[in-house]
């Protein structure tokens, strides 16, 4: 079996120090397979050395090996700093898709009754992030106005309701939601006519197109009733995501995944992260959840599938379930209304990873 080759990029604070722990759980000898990591310091500190170029270096690494993996960063607020590394990286790979899935998690009582998963498939590139901004008047007066100039593209559109549909198909989930398409028939109307022609083009998924706003409430009141899966334009979809993780516990209980796709809307590049930031107080404190992050390890190692076959598959779904395991048995960190510390948290997984693959292995299956 080759070598599964992972771009990690290291980060700050505790994004940092919950890369470090989650890494445990893709240990060449405990998962018995040949995982190389590559690593990319984009610590604020060297991002600031390097004018970015480490950025460029990490992007154009993971489109080589098509598999990435980054901690949390600092995004400084002066605007003559070096920015968001996120937007350089999504650019950088041809990022079109931003992933997050809320998920039960075992003994964690959810909100509004929610059962099922929602995955919100939101546009990596475009839209509010990354627009030209600028003021004219009288600055601090009343007749000061600021502009803010946007843009979508239709295949970033298309990428986004074609994997939306997709990704329902795999869940028997229903789309759901939308842009304010009726507001903005022209900007955010470009969505809804790509999610109208996806749904042609995949008549077995149920379709109910709502407008945004009608999405949050019916989150809230009744719409769950069945996995969702709900696209979205890049500023939508960040606040949805915000909302929808939480419901299920914690914004640390589910991974983020950025994609690139070909020309078929198949994988090409997969980068999974933990959706939170740098938890700046909780550094040095052993105190942060890593679950997010160790689901992110699950979610490269199933992408990692797609190249290097089911043994990949097989130690992503033991990570994935070894990790909601130890949620069950009452491994909690303080945000999940428990007592564990984070190396403790790490260490139940690895532990039940170890034993789950040694079972399945004297069982002569996957498992």
């Amino acid at each position: 079996m080759n070598a599964i080759r992972i771009v990690v990029l290291d980060g700050d604070q505790t994004g940092q120090e919950l890369l470090e722990q989650s890494l445990r759980v893709l240990d060449p000898s405990l998962l018995n397979l040949p995982v190389e990591l590559e690593h990319f310091d984009l610590s604020l500190e060297h991002r600031r050395a390097t004018d970015n170029g480490v950025v460029d270096q990490a992007a154009s690494a993971m489109r080589a090996a098509g598999l990435g993996l980054k901690a949390a960063t600092i995004t400084p607020e002066g605007s003559g700093d070096v920015g968001s590394p996120n937007r350089i990286v999504r650019e950088g790979i041809g990022g079109k898709v931003i992933l997050r899935t809320g998920r039960r998690l075992p003994g964690v009582a959810p909100i509004a009754g929610v059962h099922h998963p929602i995955c919100v498939v939101r546009m990596a590139v475009d839209d509010a992030y990354g627009a030209k901004q600028w003021r004219e008047g009288s600055a601090g007066e009343a007749d000061e106005i600021a502009y803010r100039t946007e843009k979508i593209s239709r295949g970033t559109c298309r990428a986004v309701a074609e994997f939306a549909f997709r990704t329902a198909a795999t869940l028997d989930g229903r789309v759901y939601g939308g842009p304010k398409w009726t507001v903005s028939p022209v900007y955010e109307g470009m969505l809804k006519e790509e999610m109208d022609a996806a749904a042609a083009q995949h008549p077995e998924i149920e379709y109910q197109p709502v407008l945004i706003d009608a999405a949050y409430a019916g989150l809230l009141s009744g719409a769950t009733d069945r996995p969702l899966v709900i696209p979205a334009l890049n500023r939508d979809g960040d606040c949805l995501s915000d909302l929808v993780l939480p419901m299920f516990g914690s914004i640390a209980g589910a991974e983020s995944i950025l994609l690139s796709f070909d020309e078929n809307y198949n994988v090409d590049v997969a980068m999974a992260e933990a959706p939170h930031g740098t938890a700046p107080t909780l550094q040095g404190k052993d105190l942060a959840n890593p679950l997010a992050m160790i689901l992110a390890c699950a979610a490269v190692m199933h992408h990692a599938a797609d190249r290097h076959g089911p043994a990949a598959e097989r130690a992503s779904r033991a990570i994935y379930e070894s990790a909601l395991e130890s949620v069950a048995a009452g491994v909690k960190t303080f945000d999940l209304g428990g007592h564990a510390a984070t190396s403790e948290f790490t260490s139940s997984v690895v532990e039940r990873i170890r034993t789950k693959l040694e079972v399945w292995s004297s069982l002569g299956s996957g498992s």
